[in-house]
């Protein structure tokens, strides 16, 4: 006798959590995920479906095979994995989980997902986020994105959380995971504040300087 999965008609889809890093497409005209793991060399947009990255025909998610988009249930069990050196950097997305899925005791694997929100953690520095910055690495023609806070990646390629989400082209809330805003802040914030002020008034200083000496020759 063949066994069966229970099957489950919830009134409402799932909801899940899961650890990506952002990307952004070599001409900076498309914005998306990459996976940290299994599949991470495919990335996908806001609302995507599955593919089996072995290349079998199956539809994700398949009984005998790991295919699929994966989550958890529990928003601080995925924040708990940014703790790890290996993903320091990584965001955490909110995902609604559509079409056929899989449950599990800790998550979902499943055929179709619609990233909601993308919460950001702190820059390198410790500082909060203020934007998506080039982390340094990608894939073919996708660049990954890390958090920063505004001075320490200066002229490198980035993208504001608002345009970021733009690019996206969903209904995508982008947010630091962190507290931001100075309504709450402590002496050593508005410090950090001060000097990452500081810091953006030095480098516009001298970019100014540089396009002033131009114009003299």
């Amino acid at each position: 006798m063949r066994l069966r999965l229970p099957e489950e008609r919830p009134a409402r889809p799932p909801t899940g959590y899961k650890i990506a890093y952002p990307v952004l497409s070599q001409d900076g005209t498309r914005s998306g995920f990459t996976g940290v793991s299994l599949g991470g060399g495919s990335p996908y947009g806001v609302l995507d479906d599955a593919r089996c990255v072995y290349g079998r025909r199956h539809r994700p998610p398949a009984r005998r095979c790991d295919c699929g988009f994966h989550c958890l249930h529990s928003l601080s069990e995925a924040l708990g994995l940014t703790c790890t050196g290996a993903h320091r950097r990584a965001v955490v997305l909110e995902v609604t989980v559509l079409g056929s899925y899989i449950r599990y005791e800790r998550g979902l694997r499943y055929a179709r997902q619609r990233v909601r929100t993308v919460r950001v953690g702190p820059c390198a520095c410790g500082r909060p986020p203020r934007r998506l910055t080039d982390a340094g690495w990608g894939r073919p023609g996708w660049r990954v994105l890390g958090p920063d806070c505004g001075a320490c990646a200066l002229g490198l390629t980035g993208v504001t959380f608002a345009e970021f989400a733009r690019l996206a082209g969903g209904q995508l809330k982008v947010i630091p995971s962190q507290r931001d805003g100075p309504a709450d802040a402590t002496v050593p914030e508005l410090m950090a504040e001060a000097a990452l002020l500081q810091a953006r008034l030095d480098w516009f200083q001298g970019q100014l300087a540089k396009f002033t000496g131009r114009e003299q020759l």
